[in-house]
């Protein structure tokens, strides 16, 4: 009994740490630990509210290349006036937090000093910098004013956690230091080799920076990284000589040399099962696909037939000829129509496996009709012969091309320099690579002309229906002149109806109102509804938290003109 008593009386207990319950008191001090972090950030720019499928399309329909065609789904975001109860508006901010989160608590494990980093901290750190200057690109670019958190220490208290907005400017001066300093950590394309493939490189970094300082329109500064990147100091970037190659999925398509960024989805038929929406789903079985085909997809083949292509966008194709007499191949990739000039060019006349006749068009919707859209979708590469609805389509989103860095360093140019022989020629790359005459400077005689040029053809006929136009309509500051207003307005326009054969005609915005068919997405915009508004459940859930200016109804003109920025008034490129 004695004994019993004795070893009853003992108070020491073995404590056994579990290695798989895993705490940020354990976790995150070595590369190895911190690598497994830039995976799970990558990770979170796949999700529903980053790129995979809304956080992708509310830029795409907030721009005029492209309309609601459901009439139902993304109507609000298109129209520019989402009510701050629409939860859908809510899920880029949500996942966005979710990459900054990660890329928060590896930046603070890798200290402020980076001369004591080894090469592969480096590499982790320069990483989670780029995707945290991408994650607050994207969601001062839709809300704002948004919280700004760069030190993961700040979630260990309610005050940290529950922070209030910062400036618009406060955000952007953010992310300028992000991908600055990314630039000096990261490799380039051609010094990481296979590392590099579906990484940030210094590149990438140098392009979004650049992309950045033009939203404050800082012009001489983004012409200096632009020169850079175009004279290799990043790696070697060309053009592909198939536009088409931009738009395909597999090895020999992706992370190609035209490519400074984009993110990775697995190939076809090498994926899970299993939809996985949002970050906080951890199936071993998870598709990791997007659902950009399945936004774009023409009902007819089982696509969600959601967003189509503005008959203006197709106007602007048809205008102009390649040197051959053929319609530019940008066409091709862009809309899905049919046209006599793609009998024998690269997949035909098809939608998926349908063969398209001019008297049967393919429309988006059956009920509202549509240009579908056939960009980063397999509608022209004969993959499948329907829609694989979900997060299943396996084509890589190129989100940053070199193309943009030309069309980019043109824009700097002329905006630095006025209308010059070097901005034409770096616009002329891209013209040529489609085939298409090469500009002349003697026909811009005004830096408002050769601007117009830029804006109102050359970029979209290049970028026509993917990610960015919207950005493109904010820092260029269209929403803040009547006249731009006007002209978006025009662009907007487009026609409802379930008569295929009128798919492809061109609308009037003078005859908004008069037929009952038509309609123009800009028409129920309001000043300060350029931006989404800040979603009315989060706002409850932070009370230290307030609306933007969709929240609030306030016009931003004063803000842009207080910068000294001018907005360039509409110019007539016929004459």
């Amino acid at each position: 009994m004695l004994g019993l008593g004795t070893l009853t009386s003992c108070s020491d207990q073995l404590e056994l740490t579990n290695p798989n319950q895993q705490t940020t008191g354990t976790y995150g001090f070595t590369a190895d630990d911190l690598e497994e972090n830039v995976i799970a950030a990558y990770n979170h720019i796949r999700m529903e509210g980053t790129y995979a499928r809304v956080g992708f399309m509310l830029d795409v329909c907030r721009g005029d290349e492209v309309w609601n065609s459901s009439q139902v789904w993304y109507m609000p975001f298109d129209d520019l006036n989402a009510p701050v109860t629409d939860e859908i508006g809510q899920w880029s901010w949500r996942d966005w937090y979710y990459t900054i989160n990660v890329t928060n608590f590896t930046i603070t494990r890798c200290g402020e000093d980076n001369s004591v980093l080894s090469e592969k901290m480096k590499r982790i750190k320069g990483q989670m910098l780029f995707l945290r200057g991408l994650a607050y690109y994207n969601l001062a670019g839709y809300y704002q004013n948004p919280i700004l958190i760069t030190d993961y220490n700040t979630y260990s208290t309610l005050d940290g956690l529950y922070a209030t907005n910062s400036t618009y400017d406060e955000v952007f001066d953010q992310v300028e230091k992000d991908f600055q300093e990314a630039m000096t950590l990261l490799p380039t394309r051609d010094a990481g080799g296979e590392w590099a493939k579906g990484r940030a490189t210094s590149g990438a970094a140098a392009g979004y920076y650049a992309r950045a300082l033009m939203m404050r329109h800082k012009y001489d500064e983004a012409l200096t990284v632009l020169k850079a990147i175009i004279g290799g100091t990043y790696g070697k970037y060309e053009l592909m000589k198939n536009y088409g190659d931009n738009f395909r999925e597999g090895s020999a398509y992706e992370n190609n040399a035209e490519s400074l960024f984009e993110v990775q989805y697995l190939d076809y038929g090498s994926q899970g099962v299993d939809d996985e929406w949002t970050p906080v789903n951890t199936s071993p079985n998870a598709t990791q696909g997007h659902a950009i085909e399945s936004n774009f997809g023409p009902g007819d083949c089982g696509g969600w037939a959601d967003l189509s292509a503005s008959p203006w966008l197709y106007q602007l194709f048809k205008a102009e000829k390649t040197t051959s007499g053929k319609l530019d191949p940008r066409l091709y990739w862009t809309i899905g129509t049919y046209e006599q000039d793609w009998e024998g060019f690269e997949y035909g006349n098809k939608c998926y496996t349908l063969d398209m006749t001019d008297d049967a068009p393919m429309v988006t919707n059956n009920n509202n009709g549509g240009l579908p859209v056939a960009k980063n979708t397999n509608f022209r590469t004969g993959i499948y012969d329907k829609v694989v609805t979900g997060l299943h389509c396996g084509i890589n989103l190129r989100m940053m091309r070199y193309s943009d860095v030309l069309l980019r360093a043109a824009e700097c140019e002329n905006e630095v320099n006025g209308p010059t022989q070097q901005a034409i020629d770096w616009i002329n790359q891209v013209r040529n690579r489609a085939q298409l005459p090469s500009l002349k400077l003697s026909d811009f005689g005004s830096k408002d002309k050769l601007f117009e040029q830029i804006a109102s053809v050359e970029r979209p006929k290049e970028f026509g229906c993917e990610f960015g136009r919207g950005f493109d309509l904010l820092r260029w500051g269209f929403f803040y002149s009547a006249d731009r207003v006007q002209q978006l307005k025009e662009h907007g326009t487009f026609r409802r109806s379930a008569d295929r054969t009128r798919v492809k005609e061109p609308v009037s915005y003078a005859q908004v109102g008069i037929d009952p068919e038509l309609k123009s997405s800009y028409d129920s915009w309001k000043p300060g509804h350029e931006f989404f508004p800040i979603y009315q459940g989060t706002l409850n859930d932070n009370p230290n938290l307030v609306g933007n200016s969709a929240n609030l109804d306030i016009d931003n003109t004063s803000y842009f003109t207080s910068k000294g920025w001018t907005v360039h008034p509409v110019v007539d490129l016929s004459k």
